[in-house]
């Protein structure tokens, strides 16, 4: 008993904790963003209902991993970085494979998801690496995680997945543009994230004050909740067609 009661113990935040704050809200919202989303299933046609599978997936994987890396970071008082790259290793290919789903209709095949999900994690498993295993040299790991982002966004924006956005057309086309939006944008904020937290020739962002556990926790909610909102749409747009 003393056991179970140990460990349904919150930590006790203090009222200036922003990181515990960011960390215990997104872990709230990307909760309440799977509920949605799981208890909205049954509403769509059989096409879409992997899609919002999907999205349900992605903020529910996040909202367990964020319960830990609470937990963690009120416990040990240092960023959850295992935790967080564990939870980005399965959200991430699946937000790429949320590009494939609404692109089936214009015919997209498996090889433009495997090669989204390919370049996904070598962006984050050499994010990793920087980050957490080899920081003297971070700088080379994150030029290497760069790349493989905007190959990811070269796909999207000017690639194979563009020409089939645009095939498609409609509101498929408008949900692509704002999935890509998201890429361009949200998923930026992960690279000023990890300039802030490891040494390189940007190191003076370390000196504009910036967190980068509270841009990763503002970014994961933004981009997660934010992509299967996007295909919510989506979804209710076509059904209603």
């Amino acid at each position: 008993m003393n056991f179970l009661f140990q460990y349904l113990a919150v930590a006790k935040m203090a009222t200036d904790d922003y990181v515990g704050f960011t960390f215990f809200v997104g872990c709230m919202a990307m909760m309440a963003a799977s509920a949605f989303f799981f208890l909205s299933m049954n509403s769509f046609d059989k096409k879409w209902r992997t899609s919002i599978l999907v999205s349900g997936l992605i903020t529910f994987i996040a909202a367990v991993h964020y319960w830990y890396m609470r937990d963690y970071w009120a416990s040990n008082a240092e960023s959850p970085t295992f935790f967080r790259y564990v939870d980005w290793i399965l959200t991430v290919p699946l937000m790429c494979v949320e590009f494939f789903l609404i692109l089936k209709v214009a015919g997209a095949k498996k090889s433009l998801m495997w090669r989204l999900i390919f370049f996904s994690v070598i962006m984050l498993v050499t994010g990793y690496i920087g980050e957490a295993v080899d920081r003297p040299n971070a700088w080379l790991w994150g030029l290497i995680s760069g790349l493989a982002y905007f190959v990811i966004a070269y796909d999207i924006w000017l690639g194979k997945a563009k020409k089939l956005a645009e095939a498609a057309g409609g509101s498929v086309l408008s949900a692509h543009k704002t999935l890509c939006w998201f890429v361009l944008v949200g998923w930026a904020i992960y690279p000023l994230g990890y300039m802030a937290g490891t040494p390189g020739w940007y190191d003076g962002l370390a000196g504009l004050g910036l967190n980068m556990d509270v841009i990763y926790n503002i970014g994961d909610a933004i981009n997660k909740i934010g992509f299967g909102l996007v295909i919510f749409n989506l979804a209710t747009q076509q059904q209603a067609e």
